[in-house]
């Protein structure tokens, strides 16, 4: 069972960190990666970025929200990111939202939905779960149209 979708309305600065995100899935576009792109705020400062690395590492765990978040939980100290908000260009996948679940992360800001493995909502939302020990409040459609077209373009141009 599902809980009720907590939708979280956009606020002022959402558009400024997701610009920022989008810089980062840039470059991740550069250079050869899925161009995705997250950051890590609290308190109105950015913690941390990250922007996919897959191919160039090697790894298939290195999503920009992971990213974002090993680089945030080393930065601080500590594995637990309460108060924080993720900011990043596509609805997080499973691997990544159970991340942000463990990690106490506040809120999720996305950009466009992920039709294939959405997991804040679109295919299936761990955001809510009731069987886990943490939620998370998402704000989606951020900037979305920019964001999908990063995308887009990047897949166009591999074709």
């Amino acid at each position: 069972m599902q809980l009720p979708r907590k939708k979280t309305p956009p606020v002022k600065s959402d558009e400024k960190y997701m610009r920022l995100a989008m810089a980062e899935a840039r470059l991740a576009g550069r250079g050869g990666d899925v161009p995705v792109g997250a950051v890590l705020v609290r308190n109105g400062l950015v913690v941390a970025k990250g922007r996919n690395r897959m191919r160039k590492d090697l790894d298939p765990s290195a999503h920009a929200e992971m990213v974002a978040i090993r680089r945030a939980a080393h930065l601080l100290k500590n594995e637990r990111l309460e108060g924080t908000i993720l900011y990043t260009t596509m609805e997080p996948c499973p691997m990544c939202s159970g991340t942000l679940v463990l990690a106490r992360v506040e809120r999720v800001v996305y950009g466009t939905r992920d039709f294939k493995a959405g997991a804040c909502g679109t295919v299936m939302d761990l955001s809510r779960h009731p069987s886990l020990n943490h939620r998370f409040d998402v704000t989606g459609g951020v900037m979305e149209k920019e964001c999908r077209l990063l995308l887009q373009r990047f897949f166009k141009a591999r074709r």
